[in-house]
């Protein structure tokens, strides 16, 4: 492992453990992080870094421009958002914001990337510039596409752009990545089935049952898996909801009925193929019981592809911090959903996995779940592979 540059970052690790555990205090909703968004500019303000707010709403943009003579310009990006979970964690410096936590290490993200921004600020021997990105809104809420429609790139033109996210259970000390589909389109689909409803005791022979057709359509999704997706495709639906009559009245037949799930994809036929097959079962199944069926397809964000040169500049840039053998070049695709997958259709870049080790018991809570909380260890690992990058990008000479 090179220490040079985490040897450099350490003494920031004290400050930017306590930033990242007072964001971790305070989690915002996706396009309301005033608070966190605040913060994240007054650092960067107090570190000499020219400063952009209210870009997509609540996201902050910082220039870095390096000494050297250089005309190319990068992008790192962060994201500050938390998510509707109540914590259970019982730390210290747990949520005060009921019902909202970090649970995804977005308060770890943006803590990482102040780091790097601080450590730019004070060595700008590179030739070129950094923007620093903190975007909000990556759960669900569209951040990424809100800063692009805020004229993102055109604002704060980058050559290249990058991401980094931590794994848990990813043992601490290294990185994984993959050029191409490296997370999955995330899409949402909701379904209400309508009949006659009726009583189920005495006359259910007159009745058209959204139940029957429910239990049907439920099976009939995995054939889509099974039978439509080639087998060398990869693609994952899933139910989440269901609802549809009173426990209060059990004898009643209910006369609407609605389901609702997630559907994951990494090519755009297969997408395509997964909201074509849902309509069609839907559909085909209710009208052979006397039903009718209403279905909803929302396309949320797309796949994530890695572009191949900057795949290698970001393994490159891992592997100088803790060499080639501990850097999962060709890791296995992951079917979550990542916001960052617009921007890289945007510009060319690359998203890279940070282990985020585990606990005593050898095992690290999840994301999204009510335990999970970021591993503050690796914060110097972290900003070290930021600096790294700009590195491998823009040439930065260190001193000493």
């Amino acid at each position: 492992m090179d220490r040079s540059l985490i040897d450099g970052v350490t003494p920031y690790h004290a400050e930017l453990t306590a930033i990242r555990r007072d964001i971790h205090a305070h989690p915002e909703m996706g396009m309301e992080e005033v608070r966190t968004a605040a913060l994240v500019a007054a650092k960067l303000r107090e570190w000499g870094i020219d400063v952009t707010e209210g870009v997509g709403k609540t996201g902050v943009v910082g220039t870095v421009k390096g000494k050297l003579p250089g005309q190319r310009a990068i992008g790192l990006r962060a994201d500050m958002d938390a998510l509707a979970i109540p914590e259970a964690t019982g730390l210290p410096y747990a949520s005060q914001n009921p019902g909202v936590m970090h649970a995804c290490g977005h308060d770890g993200h943006t803590t990482m990337l102040l780091g790097a921004a601080r450590y730019l600020a004070e060595h700008r021997d590179f030739a070129g510039t950094v923007h620093l990105i903190f975007q909000p809104a990556e759960e669900g809420r569209g951040g990424a596409r809100a800063m692009l429609a805020d004229r993102l790139f055109e604002r704060f033109p980058c050559d290249a752009v990058y991401g980094l996210h931590n794994k848990p259970n990813l043992p601490a000390g290294r990185f994984a990545t993959r050029t191409g589909p490296a997370l999955a389109a995330a899409d949402r689909w909701s379904v209400t089935f309508r009949g006659t409803g009726g009583h189920g005791g005495s006359t259910p022979h007159l009745a058209t049952d959204v139940t029957v057709v429910q239990a049907h359509f439920v099976l009939a999704l995995q054939t889509i898996i099974g039978r439509n997706v080639p087998a060398v495709e990869a693609a994952v639906l899933s139910v989440g909801a269901i609802a549809g009559g009173s426990f209060d009245s059990p004898n009643v037949m209910p006369a609407e009925l609605r389901l609702s799930g997630t559907a994951r994809s990494y090519s755009r036929a297969v997408r395509d193929l997964l909201e074509r097959r849902i309509g069609e079962l839907a559909k085909t199944l209710a009208q052979a019981h006397g039903c009718s069926a209403e279905v909803e397809y929302r396309r949320g964000v797309p796949a994530l592809v890695n572009h191949a040169e900057q795949t290698a500049v970001s393994v490159a840039a891992a592997a100088a911090l803790v060499g080639e053998a501990a850097v999962e070049a060709n890791a296995a695709p992951v079917t979550g959903g990542e916001d960052f997958a617009l921007m890289l259709e945007a510009k060319p870049g690359s998203f890279m996995f940070i282990g985020g080790g585990a606990g005593p018991d050898g095992r690290s809570p999840e994301l999204h779940t009510p335990h999970f909380d970021f591993n503050d260890d690796i914060i110097p690992l972290g900003v070290a592979y930021w600096i790294s990058l700009v590195d491998q990008e823009l040439g930065l000479q260190r001193q000493g």
